[in-house]
């Protein structure tokens, strides 16, 4: 066997044995995968929401004790939304509502702390429901994702929890305090963490503090008065709603964006808000718009934007302008599925190997190519190119056109042909 088929091989088996190592780890993680559901929880974090199994055991929502408070028995819990509110308990079942727990704290300097948090099925409704209950006079706090504070009560949400602490006494530390509560309440996992996408359009310029709002049912949305009706909007699309106040020279006008799955669906609910807003007689069971004083809308993408409120029609049309929709694409979006990042996995680790294999193929013929030049020239005909070996067939082109032409000069010379001058 020659040097140059031997090298050949010894480079290819690492090659092939790494292919069939890669095998046998595919087909171990199928057999281990086997028997469960890998399937993605959420398509999309602003519609679809993702709920535990009935069998894995959500984490307690209250710790013990946090910055120096303590917890007084055990946490009263139940599942039920008229317990967290009576009122406002079919609104809590439009933001997905799943359980609630209350308790007591208590100091050594003798104050109390009664806490009730509610938590979600992901951080879309406790988001929804922080804003619901936001009133407009509460002072913003640094606490959790958004916290706002009114006296001794402090409302606060933190991932897909929800939470209301009322103190016995004011206390400067208070939001240090909640701050350690908010570390300490469990997180969701995967995309039920992310708030919805759209409600990032809303402007920022002229914003009026605590007036936005965000509404994933007819229930939240008409007890918010907004200037197009629920059914309008047409929840049954999985369509969303964010409204909010703005400041103007003319006034304080009305921005509501809807949301929609598709472009498509957006342009036919258009068509339908501008018809209900055109009838001055409305009729009976057809929805119509409020007059309102100006009435602008547009469609940006999916997002359906509406200005409205007793001021002008030039800042109307501005506060609309502002709203332009962005598509933002995302490669690396992470998955749960853990069939998936084993695949992944051993798919990185085959191109690592043929990567290491083939630099050291390439290694090893600049290294074989270089000796094999050295070698003729230190030992010439010794080594490689030894008279036995080289079989080389030879056409002697050369000396057959030299023969033909002393030949072809004895019987009559043929003049060759001559190049032009």
């Amino acid at each position: 066997m020659s040097f140059s088929r031997f090298v050949g091989i010894l480079f290819v088996l690492p090659c092939l044995l790494g292919i069939a190592s890669a095998g046998n780890t595919l087909q171990a993680t199928s057999r281990d995968s086997s028997g469960h559901d890998f399937s993605s929880r959420r398509s999309d974090p602003s519609h679809v929401s993702s709920r535990s199994s009935p069998s894995t055991q959500e984490p307690s929502l209250l710790p013990q004790q946090f910055g120096g408070w303590e917890m007084q028995g055990s946490a009263h819990t139940g599942t039920d939304p008229a317990a967290a509110d009576p009122t406002n308990a079919a609104i809590l079942k439009e933001y997905q509502f799943t359980d609630l727990a209350s308790a007591s704290y208590t100091r050594d300097d003798g104050r109390t702390l009664k806490v009730r948090a509610a938590r979600f099925a992901d951080a879309s409704g406790a988001f929804g429901a922080y804003t619901f209950y936001l009133q407009p006079e509460m002072t913003k706090e640094q606490i959790g994702d958004q916290g706002a504070s009114l006296g001794q009560r402090v409302f606060f949400y933190r991932g897909n929890v929800l939470v209301d602490a009322q103190f016995s006494k004011e206390s400067a530390m208070a939001g240090a305090e909640l701050r350690e509560l908010a570390g300490a309440l469990p997180r969701p996992n995967g995309n039920s963490a992310n708030l919805p996408t759209f409600i990032e359009f809303m402007p920022r310029r002229g914003y009026v503090a605590n007036t936005q709002k965000y509404a994933m049912g007819p229930a939240a949305l008409t007890a918010l008065a907004p200037p197009v009706s629920a059914d309008l909007v047409d929840f049954n699309t999985s369509s969303e709603v964010s409204l909010a106040r703005y400041d103007t020279s003319s006034g304080q006008a009305t921005l509501m964006l809807i949301s929609y799955p598709t472009p498509q669906l957006a342009a036919e609910h258009l068509r339908r808000i501008d018809a209900a807003h055109r009838m001055t007689q409305p009729q009976a069971g057809v929805s119509s718009i409020e007059n309102v004083g100006s009435f602008f809308d547009k469609r940006t993408g999916p997002i359906l934007a509406i200005a409205t409120g007793p001021v002008s029609d030039h800042d109307a049309k501005s506060l609309l302008n502002m709203v332009n929709y962005e598509a933002n694409v995302t490669w690396n979006t992470p998955t749960d599925n853990g069939q998936a990042r084993d695949l992944y996995m051993l798919i990185l680790n085959i191109v690592i190997l043929c990567g290491i294999v083939g630099g050291l193929a390439i290694v090893a013929g600049v290294a074989f190519g270089g000796i094999r030049i050295l070698m003729k020239r230190w030992y010439p005909d010794r080594v490689f190119d030894r008279p036995e070996q080289m079989e080389f067939i030879s056409l002697r082109l050369t000396e057959v056109t030299v023969k033909g032409t002393s030949q072809g000069g004895g019987e009559g010379s043929r003049e060759a042909p001559q190049k032009p001058a």
